[in-house]
């Protein structure tokens, strides 16, 4: 399991990257624009990071930004943690087992989402390619929000 990121949403991206970027130092290393979705993710790194990053060998701090206005109240800024994994199935079924709930369940073989007991979202997302959709997975609902 490799950490990936940490997901904060931004209000005014501009004035987030210039806190982020000019101000505290950090680098914009990619960049992800999504028409349909409305919004916008921006992948930053610390300057020594840099090369690590690129290569996908560093963590990053996501920042997204939704392009309708919305008021992010009670820490609704704070999205998720992220961490790639070799199976997502497998480690998927492992949290299941010990009584975890998958709020969004791999459908894809790639992408699955959890809460850790203080209520704090977590991304899983499948290393490489994704796995051939498989059930249970494929027809498990999402339950409550992650």
């Amino acid at each position: 399991m490799r950490y990936l990121h940490t997901m904060v949403r931004v209000k005014d991206l501009d004035a987030s990257l210039d806190f982020y970027s000019n101000i505290f130092g950090l680098k914009e290393i990619r960049r992800y624009e999504n028409e349909k979705g409305r919004f916008t993710l921006v992948f930053l790194v610390a300057d020594e990071d840099v090369d690590q990053a690129k290569a996908n060998s560093a963590p990053c701090l996501e920042l997204t930004y939704n392009w309708d206005t919305e008021d992010y109240a009670g820490g609704r800024n704070f999205g998720h943690l992220a961490y790639e994994v070799d199976d997502i199935y497998a480690i998927c079924q492992k949290l299941m087992d010990a009584g975890v709930t998958i709020n969004r369940p791999p459908r894809c073989g790639h992408m699955a989402f959890v809460r850790s007991p203080d209520g704090i979202s977590i991304e899983i997302l499948q290393k490489g390619e994704s796995l051939a959709p498989a059930e249970p997975w494929l027809s498990m609902p999402n339950t409550g929000a992650w």
